[in-house]
């Protein structure tokens, strides 16, 4: 059985010259059938002539040219428009006459300079053409305005097929632009997520190691936890590396290991006091929602480090059935440091509406809370 899509495939794949090439030898064999002989285009009303050995010249002038339509349109257009003269001139009024119509169209469609030019410069070879066979001829005025209105509509067509192939071209490129930019912020966000986090954590710590010089039991279990920050942020960065590699397969990405116990874990041993509550089971299939509840929980336990060091923090996760309900709060304002950009909280906004869930973050009297309703299921 003859697959169709795959002949069609290689016939794509062949240069494009060899395929219109096929096409001029198409038209060349047309003007040598019987059945064709007396239906050529005729302009002028000149008598028909039998062909000779001019002929077979003004033939493949009129035809081969349109091997090149596609690379050098006008030097096409100009060649069989020359053919398409002698042919009419000397009264043969071949099928090949046709191949000039192709030509009008594949310059209107690939011709990208001196448009104007080019339709002016054919209009007054046309109209050279009209008044010599008006001359020599029988043909009436208004046949020769006919067609050149039939010359006008195969150059629009070809004009509507290349501003066709512009908006298209311009859309794809849109799209990619588009891609592009979601692709940069997705990258933006996650490194923001992965950085800020750790890098938090090891400040923190790092600046409680100074008050511990006289107890070095808890100096050497803070510079411990730095350590251990420092190896959690390298695995982390490693592994997002990986996914943005190209050669990295597919592959659907979930929180660290230890999950939000870990976050949690962690942010004590920076000295935040947590409460963690987790109730319910995990959906087997909750898509996306379990790395964004991960990351809800790192931005906030991120937050409340930096802004409210030292100050009561609960975080009471629930898993549900269609959803995960996450909120984090910390109450107090422990010792501070400077305000933040905004963007982890932006990035968690637009992570949560991405799924369709609902996302909230503000002061709750003395504190600060953060909260998020997370539909399960969806892949984004």
């Amino acid at each position: 059985m003859i697959d169709h899509r795959r002949l069609l495939a290689r016939w794509r794949r062949v240069d494009p010259v060899l395929r219109d090439l096929l096409l001029g030898l198409l038209f060349l064999a047309s003007a040598f059938v019987p059945a064709l002989r007396n239906h050529g285009t005729e302009l002028g009303g000149l008598p028909t002539r039998p062909f000779d050995a001019p002929a077979i010249g003004v033939l493949l002038l009129e035809t081969l040219p349109l091997a090149v339509r596609r690379r050098w349109p006008v030097l096409c257009l100009a060649l069989v428009s020359l053919g398409f003269a002698l042919d009419q001139l000397r009264g043969y009024h071949s099928a090949a006459g046709t191949a000039l119509a192709v030509a009008l169209v594949s310059a209107g469609a690939y011709l990208d300079r001196r448009r104007r030019t080019t339709a002016l410069l054919f209009s007054a070879a046309y109209v050279l053409l009209a008044v010599v066979l008006f001359r020599f001829g029988s043909e009436p005025v208004v046949e020769f305005g006919t067609f050149y209105l039939l010359l006008v509509f195969a150059w629009g067509i070809g004009a509507w097929l290349r501003s066709t192939r512009v908006a298209e071209a311009d859309r794809r490129r849109r799209v990619a632009e588009d891609a592009l930019a979601a692709e940069r912020t997705r990258i933006a966000r996650e490194l923001h997520d992965v950085v800020t986090h750790h890098v938090t954590a090891m400040v923190v710590q790092a600046e409680a190691a100074r008050y511990l010089t006289a107890a070095p039991d808890r100096l050497d279990g803070t510079l411990t936890a730095i350590t251990d920050t420092g190896r959690r942020a390298i695995t982390d960065l490693r592994h997002l590396l990986d996914l943005l590699n190209p050669d990295h397969g597919p592959e659907t990405r979930t929180p660290s290991p230890g999950g939000l116990l870990a976050l949690v874990e962690h942010a004590r041993q920076a000295g935040q006091p947590v409460e963690f509550t987790e109730e319910g089971t995990p959906a087997e299939s909750a898509g996306s929602a379990d790395l964004v509840a991960y990351r809800v929980v790192q931005e906030a336990l991120t937050n409340a480090l930096k802004h409210a060091r030292g100050s009561r923090t609960s975080v009471e996760v629930h898993h549900g059935e269609r959803e995960i309900a996450v909120a984090v709060s910390t109450a107090g304002s422990g010792s501070t440091s400077p305000g933040g950009s905004g963007r982890g909280l932006a990035g968690l906004r637009e992570r949560v509406g991405v799924l369709g869930g609902d996302f909230s973050a503000g002061r709750d009297g003395a504190g600060f809370t953060v909260c998020a309703r997370i539909p399960t299921g969806n892949p984004s």
